[in-house]
Formats: C-alpha cells, sequence, structure tokens
C-alpha cells in the first residue's frame, strides 16, 4: 500500500489514463506528479477488482473507490537487472534488436523480468547517462510544444494613444514541425488556457501529450521530478482527452521543437511587423495568421516539403478527434470554509452549507456560474459576481438550527470584547457595523480579539484605545500598532490652534467660511 494515500481526483485520473488514454505508468506519473510505482501500485489494485475500463461503472463512487482500494494488497515481486554495457555491445550489429535481446533476457529470468516497454525505458535512460545529447524522435500527432515568445508586440489604443504590450503564444507539432501562434494581451490563466483551445481548433484535433515550459499557468510549483499542475489547465486536458507532461526546469533541450518554433515565429513574423502599427488585438491576430499561412507553407531546408504537407500526411491522421462539446474556460480552484459558511473566489465570498465549515472545497467558476464541490459532489452553485469584497449568500446555507454556529452572534462578539475594556468594545461594534450583514464582521472581530493571545488584554485594550483616537478602522492597523509597542506611547495631545487666538481686524478667522 503506498505510504501516502492519493486523492479520488487523482485516482479517477490514473484509471482515465490507462485505460482511456492506454498511457504507461511513467507518462501517467509525470502528468500526475507522482511516482511511477505509486502508478503501478493503484493499477494493480485496479486489475485485482476488475476495473480495466474507462469510464467507470455508476456504482464506483468515491466512497466505494476508496474503500476498495485501500483494503487491497500488492504483491511484491523481484525484478532482474540487465548489464546495460553488455547490451549496449550487443546491439552494434545492425541485425540486433532490442526485442530480441529481451526475449533472452526474458529467458534467463522467468521468475522476474521486465516488460519490454520498461526494458527498453531502463535501457534509454541509461543510454542517456552516457551521452551528453540524444537526439528526440516524434511520433506522429504524439506531442504538441507549448510556449511563449521573449519579445512582444505594442498595440496602441486609438482613442487614447497608450502603448500595451502583447505576449505571442506559439506551439509546435513534434513529427511535422507544423506551428500555430497568437497574441494575448497576458500570459496569464484564461489567456493561457484559450490559446490551446483555438489551437486544437486550429489543428483540427488534438495530440496525445502537451510539452509547456514551468510557467505559473501550467505549473504550480515547478520541480525537475514532480511538478505540481494548475487544476484549471489539468481540466482542459481532462476535456480534450490530452494528457500533460511538463518539460524539466532549466532543460530546453527537452522542449527544444518549442525553442526553435519561437525563434522562426520571431524571425519570420514578429521581425516582418516590426514597422506596423496595430490598434487592436484582433488586428494583430489577422496580421500573424496571415504570415502563419506563408511560415507554414514555406519549403523547409533539411525536410521534404513543407510544414504543412509534413502535418497534412503524419500528424493530422494520427490527432485524436475534437471533442462534440466546445470548452468553456472553468477556474479551478481548492478553497477552505471560514467560519462565516462562505469561500472565496477571486476576491468574492460565495456562500455554502454550514455543515461544511472548516472543509476543503474545489470550486469551479466559468463565465456564468460558480459551483462548489466537496468531494466531488456539487454543494452549492451560485452566480458568477465580479465585485472584489462583496458576499454572495444564499439563505438555506446560514446556520438555524446548528447549535455551534448559533454561538457566533454579535452579542457574543461584544460580550468577549467586554472582557478587555471599553476601548474594545467599542471598536468591535464599530466593526459590525461598517457592514450590512452582521455575519460579515464576523472575520475581522476574531481576528482582533486573537490579538488579545499573542499579546496581553491590557495592550490589546491600549492599541484600540489609540485606534478610536487616531481613526484607524481596520485590524490589520491595530496589529501594527501592537508589534511596534505604540501602544506603550501616549496618545498624541491635540495641538492648540494659535493663530485662531489672534485678534486682527485683518484677519477674518474659519468662521468667515461658514
Amino acid at each position: 500500500m503506498p505510504t501516502a494515500p492519493i486523492s479520488m481526483r487523482k485516482l479517477k485520473e490514473i484509471l482515465r489514463l490507462k485505460y482511456g488514454c492506454s498511457l504507461s505508468h511513467r507518462k501517467i506519473a509525470k502528468s500526475l506528479s507522482i511516482s511511477a510505482g505509486s502508478v503501478s501500485n493503484y493499477v494493480n489494485r485496479a486489475a485485482q477488482l476488475a476495473l480495466t475500463t474507462w469510464p467507470l461503472a455508476d456504482k464506483w463512487d468515491d466512497n466505494a473507490l476508496r474503500q476498495a482500494f485501500f483494503n487491497t494488497k500488492t504483491q511484491p515481486k523481484r525484478y532482474f537487472l540487465p548489464d546495460w554495457s553488455v547490451v549496449q555491445q550487443e546491439l552494434r550489429p545492425k541485425t540486433m534488436t532490442l526485442q530480441l535481446l529481451w526475449e533472452e533476457y526474458k529467458e534467463r529470468h522467468p521468475e522476474g523480468f521486465y516488460s519490454y516497454n520498461h526494458f527498453c525505458r531502463q535501457y534509454k535512460a541509461w543510454l542517456k547517462c552516457q551521452k551528453p545529447s540524444m537526439r528526440q524522435n516524434h511520433k506522429a500527432g504524439e506531442k504538441l510544444f507549448v510556449d511563449y515568445c521573449g519579445p512582444t508586440m505594442n498595440i496602441v489604443e486609438p482613442t487614447t494613444g497608450e502603448c500595451r504590450t502583447a505576449q505571442v503564444f506559439v506551439a509546435v507539432m513534434g513529427a511535422s514541425s507544423y506551428t500555430y501562434a497568437e497574441a494575448t494581451y497576458s500570459q496569464g490563466l484564461e489567456n493561457w488556457v484559450m490559446s490551446h483551445a483555438r489551437c486544437f481548433a486550429f489543428l483540427g484535433g488534438v495530440p496525445e501529450l502537451l510539452i509547456p515550459d514551468n510557467l505559473k499557468s501550467a505549473v504550480t510549483m515547478a520541480c525537475r521530478y514532480e511538478p505540481d499542475l494548475n487544476p484549471t489547465y489539468q481540466q482542459l486536458a481532462s476535456h480534450y482527452g490530452t494528457v500533460i507532461v511538463p518539460a524539466r526546469p532549466y532543460k530546453p533541450k527537452d522542449k527544444a521543437k518549442a525553442e526553435v518554433g519561437v525563434q522562426i515565429v520571431e524571425r519570420w513574423i514578429m521581425a516582418r511587423l516590426r514597422k506596423e502599427n496595430f490598434f487592436s488585438l484582433r488586428q494583430l491576430n489577422l496580421r500573424i495568421q496571415e504570415l502563419l499561412i506563408d511560415l507554414n507553407q514555406r519549403q523547409m531546408k533539411k525536410h521534404p516539403g513543407s510544414r504543412l504537407e509534413q502535418f497534412e500526411k503524419i500528424d493530422k491522421p494520427a490527432l485524436k478527434p475534437l471533442p462534440e462539446q466546445a470548452y468553456n474556460y472553468t477556474l479551478v480552484k481548492q478553497v477552505k470554509v471560514h467560519i462565516d459558511y462562505h469561500v472565496e473566489v477571486e476576491k468574492h465570498y460565495y456562500s455554502v452549507p454550514h455543515s461544511l465549515i472548516k472543509q476543503k472545497l474545489e470550486a469551479h467558476a466559468t463565465g456564468q456560474l460558480v459551483t462548489l464541490y466537496h468531494q466531488g459532489e456539487p454543494v452549492a452553485v451560485h452566480p458568477r459576481s465580479h465585485r472584489q469584497g462583496a458576499h454572495t449568500t444564499i439563505e438555506a446555507h446560514m446556520p438555524i438550527a446548528h447549535q455551534k454556529q448559533q454561538q457566533w452572534t454579535p452579542q457574543r462578539f461584544e460580550s468577549w470584547a467586554r472582557k478587555f475594556g471599553d476601548s474594545t468594545e467599542r471598536f468591535v461594534i464599530e466593526l459590525m457595523q461598517a457592514k450590512k450583514h452582521t455575519e460579515q464582521s464576523y472575520r475581522a472581530c476574531l481576528g482582533l480579539l486573537s490579538l488579545g493571545k499573542k499579546f496581553s488584554d491590557s495592550r490589546l485594550e491600549a492599541a484600540c484605545a489609540r485606534a478610536l483616537a487616531t481613526g484607524i478602522t481596520r485590524v490589520n492597523q491595530v496589529k501594527v500598532i501592537l508589534e511596534k509597542g505604540l501602544d506603550k506611547q501616549p496618545l498624541p495631545e491635540k495641538q492648540r490652534d494659535l493663530l485662531s487666538e489672534i485678534e486682527h481686524q485683518n484677519i477674518r478667522g474659519g468662521h468667515y467660511y461658514h
């Protein structure tokens, strides 16, 4: 059994990639940021449970999978490792193949031998360590390399004359070098994901693998061995039935096709447009598409024909078909339910059933809706709002009979604050009066009163008194007063207005202007 059980979402993704996409264990491990051994363990359990098809039957919900997978055991097996230097020596004759060497190895060790695929992977991994570089051989329709150009393009706002910069997205097919390019205003998550969707429509199909760089929109946490994919990007791959395998950080040879494709786009498209003025993103993309046609139809020097001819002949027949349902951008984010039974999505707060307080949920935000899931089941649906700091609350989610939640009332916060002193009580009352709904101020009140645990009661009372005297209304400002010891300093005295005490016929005074 694995030392650290994975989530049900990753478990389902293992089964989808294994039986729906027919990927190897190593490719699945790279895509999901787990070890190949863990993938083998879960596939072994799936075989014991007769789960060898995708999609799963309706009876296999999250609870059923969890109980079944974590109550089975795998049988350890001992494998014999060949001497790779001997294998390399025997491969020198033109008539010798790895297939024949593997069959002889299997006959010598029938009690414990690697599969042919794993045998080849092990040999290639060993061979890579013996050479400083190794040429990559790309299969038809297998890999799409994606990246951004370093230079940017300028777009001038026609009404104000303001100049904005646009990033250029580049995608290159591995086998044919067929190239796609477009401009977006940023490398943000939505632009990154939707550029992929438009690229798939341009190709007329979907490749088996996506090879991105380690930018934040693709990889949440970059790592040479186990990068953690952005869940929104991973959902795009799930919708199109493809797999994401990020390149290793600081290893440009892993995505040499993308590096060369970026260089070609910079030289044959961006350099041609350097003297042209563009007044909209659409105008720029139309010109890029015109030059892109010329780029793909240009005869290549080292390969017969053009990129378009190679694509039509090699890559396009091997691409997966586009899904019937069009892709809608969906922001996927893990959120935690706070004591006020709301979760935060893009600085807006949405309510969930109060029984989920302190639970972790997964938020899916589309253009119109925000759907919140708990253990794969939807628990709340809200119209999407872009008002930062505001709350969207459904009355059915509010705690009515829940005893634990009913304890948090305005009266309780006032009573708690009264123990520190009058100034603390007044500050808490002002916090609650500043919000339209009192529940929205609970988080700020908790933050204020919890300062009494880190500092003394008397210091918190003095800090609140100073805040009231100086017009401070935010909890963070009270915390700064305590951290800098300003609560121990005397309050600033009100300065006398010496000019008001002067009487002269040429001095009018403040009353003259009222």
